[in-house]
Formats: C-alpha cells, structure tokens, sequence
C-alpha cells in the first residue's frame, strides 16, 4: 500500500469518527477486477463518503474482497492504520460478501451472514418441533450424527420472513427449543476460491499420530508428495485453495529446508467450502468434525473464524468430551472486533500469531481468552501446485501450534515449551523453530 493510501486511510478514520462496531479480514495483495461498494445489508449502514472515497483505492477493494485466492502476506500499513480501519473494513467485506450471494445469505442481528431462510435446531425435543410446523416452518434434514451423537435439525423458516424475524418468533412459541441461524465462517488470513491444480491424495506411510483440519480443501505440492492425506468434502466434492493448501504443508509438509510441525502424521482434511463463497456454514463444520472424529484424531486445527452459534458450540463440547484437542485461530480483524469462534470457546486452545521477532501481529484478534502464539508472520507454506508463499495472520500460526500439541501430546506440556514474546502471546510463544524463512525455499 502507498503511503498516500495510508495517510488516506488515517485521515478516514479521524474524520468521519467511525463507530461501527465490526472488523475486517484483511487479505493479501493480488491482481483482481476491483469491486463497487456494498449497498446497505440489513440494518448494517454503509460507511460515509470519506471512507468511501479511500476504499476505491485498488488496495483497499483488495481487502474487502471476500474471496482472493492468495496468501502471501497482509500489508502492514492497513493493520497499523488503527482498529476503527480494520472493524470498518470487516464490515465492508462481509457485506459484500451478503451482497454478491444474495440467494444464498442473509444477515443476522449482528450483519453475520448466514444462509438465507434456514434454522438449525440442535437435539429438539418433539413438541418444540411440532410447534415450530405449525407455525408454518418446515423440516429441511433431520440428521443424528453417528459419531457426534448430536441431531441437527435444519427448517426453512416461512416464506413470509426472513431468518431473523423467524428465529425471534420461534424463540417465543418454543423456548426450550434450542435453535440458531446456520452462520458461515471465514478463513482467519487468506481466501477459499479453487484454484486449477490437483487435489493432494493419500500418497505417504504415516506414523500413528493422526491431526485433523477443518478448512479448503488441499492441493497437490512436492512438500505434501510424501505425506498420508485423506479429502472429504462437506459443502460438494474438495476443491483445492490456496488457504488449505497452505495450512496443510505447515502441519504435515516436508520437502529440502521446508517442513511442517507434525511431518509423518496421518492428515484427514475436511473441505467446508468445496470452493464456493458462501460455503463454509455451521452445519457443514459440524458435519465435517463427526467426519473427523470417526478417525479418531488426537488434535484438530481449525483456521477458520465466526461468531458463536449453538450448534458448533455443542459439536465442539461433545468433540472435546471424546478427549481431542481443538485448535482454532483468533482472528485478523483486529483487538476491537467481536471475539471470535471456535478461538472462544472453552477449551478450544485460542492461538494468535508473531512476527519473527517475537512480537504479536497488530491485526490478531482478541478472543475470550487466549492460549498461545506461533509464528505467523516473515515465514513461508506451501502454494498450490508448486512455490511457496509469503504468509500472514493467525490461520498459519494455528496449524504450527496444532502439530506440536499433537507431538507434545498434551496442553500442559506445550505450555512447558512456550516462550516469553512481546504484546498478547497467551502462555508464550511455541513450536518457534518451525518457521520457515521465505528466502531459504524462494516463497513469493
């Protein structure tokens, strides 16, 4: 980004005295058409003429862009250009999000897209149901999953309404029903557009540690040629990204000077997105952790980011109930946006990032609580096909994290290797070794 474009983006935040209250994913750099400004989402305002006129600078279109394919590194000037800048943006991108899937997503209360028309009750009780049909909702699915245990419930709330006037009306007529929106959930740094290259297949012997991740699906590349890969897909057939791609070869990749923290370990990976936008929803993550439980994982990681929805909240219980770790990114829209799940959930290890100097990203998010940090910043992962690139953000510090829990084996013995670093780092800095300098292995 120019320093004219920052010192436009300063002076937006200081002179339209921004009070939205929401963030942004910034995103990385890379040559797409630019976009127009979202029309007005819900009751979520757009923001005024000041910070209009700074966004339609190339850059800034760039990070609103809910979908770029990239992951090679988030420009620093807009994540220092202050939490007002990052809440605004955060706005805009999901926003545009909303508006480029209009047939598919809607808003909540709070401007979180969620797919349009859809309820998801969670373990109902036959009254409650009842109720709901008579007042005009219909049952969509109804699923036990075999491995969870947990019955989801999925209703097309009445033509009439929309989800969030449904949910309110629900909530009145069956109070014991525990029903929410089926909210999506984003990638914490990077996109989820498929990319034109092969999917990574089961190709090495592994050891008997298996890991789990929740996230795009998983390209071929010579750092995962040796690796045990296993693809499903939740939301079509797996579709490779750049973001998955990337997450994979910091658990599991090996290849000269680049290795992942977890090389040798059997990797399931769970496609949530099967490369459309407005993929990514609560009952797909939920579909895809009774997937990976059935195989028995001692860690999953899950790079992805939302707000709290009572079905995800469940599923992780009852993941965490059968003694597997769950490892989850805090986010990139900045210490002032809303904390973010699964990172908040009890239990769930909430994992920021650092720079390599040990300093914490000023873009991290600030989840309920916070765990750890790991490298996430001046360190290279695997690109799609063949290269490396230049990443940056929380999503690629979780996946460092996760695999060492998986060969720490327990919380409390990585806390035991977590060292001191500067700024929100939770219990310390871990697995600071794994980063991969970008110039030993030509990352973009």
């Amino acid at each position: 980004m120019s320093r004219f474009v920052r010192r436009l983006l300063y002076t937006a935040v200081a002179g339209a005295m921004l009070t939205a209250s929401a963030g942004a994913q910034l995103l990385p750099s890379v040559s797409l058409p630019p976009i127009s400004l979202p029309a007005p989402v819900g009751n979520v305002p757009v923001v005024g003429p000041v910070v209009q006129d700074v966004l339609t600078q190339p850059q800034a279109q760039r990070a609103i862009q809910p979908t770029l394919d990239s992951v090679s590194g988030l420009p620093e000037s807009i994540a220092e250009a202050g939490a007002p800048t990052l809440l605004e943006l955060r706005r805009l991108r999901l926003q545009e999000l909303v508006r480029q899937n209009r047939a598919q997503l809607e808003t909540d209360n709070a401007g979180q897209p969620v797919r349009r028309g859809v309820l998801v009750a969670v373990d109902p009780d036959p009254l409650s149901l009842q109720l709901a049909v008579r007042a005009g909702f219909r049952i969509v699915s109804d699923n036990r999953d075999p491995a969870l245990g947990i019955r989801t419930v999925q209703m097309a709330v009445p033509s009439s309404m929309n989800a969030r006037a449904a949910l309110k009306l629900l909530q009145r007529l069956a109070p014991q029903l525990q029903v929410d929106f089926d909210h999506l959930y984003e990638p914490a740094g990077g996109a989820l557009l498929p990319m034109h290259a092969a999917l990574a297949s089961f190709a090495g012997i592994a050891s008997g540690r298996v890991v789990g991740m929740i996230d795009g699906g998983v390209a071929s590349h010579p750092s995962l040629a040796g690796a045990a890969i296993e693809q499903n897909g939740f939301a079509g057939s797996p579709q490779p990204t750049g973001h998955g791609t990337a997450v994979a070869s910091l658990l599991v990749g090996s290849r000269g000077p680049f290795r992942g923290a977890a090389t040798g370990a059997r990797l399931f990976v769970a496609d949530v997105y099967g490369g459309n936008r407005a993929a990514g929803s609560a009952t797909a993550i939920v579909r895809a952790l009774g997937w990976l439980v059935s195989h028995r994982p001692q860690v999953i990681n899950i790079s992805l980011v939302g707000p709290s929805n009572k079905l995800v909240a469940r599923a992780i219980q009852l993941v965490q109930s059968r003694g597997i770790e769950v490892v989850a990114a805090v986010g990139n829209d900045g210490p002032a946006a809303p904390a973010q799940y699964p990172a908040s959930y009890p239990g769930v290890l909430a994992i920021t990032a650092v720079d390599a100097g040990g300093r914490a990203l000023p873009e991290a998010g600030k989840p309920t609580h916070l765990d750890f940090a790991a490298p996430g910043a001046d360190m290279a992962a695997a690109l799609p096909g063949r290269g490396y690139a230049r990443v940056r953000g929380p999503s690629f510090a979780a996946p460092l994290a996760a695999g060492r829990l998986l060969l720490a084996g327990s919380p409390a013995r990585l806390a035991a290797e977590a060292r001191p670093g500067r700024g929100r780092v939770g219990r310390g800095i871990v697995c600071g070794e794994c980063r991969v300098d970008p110039r030993t292995v030509g990352a973009k």
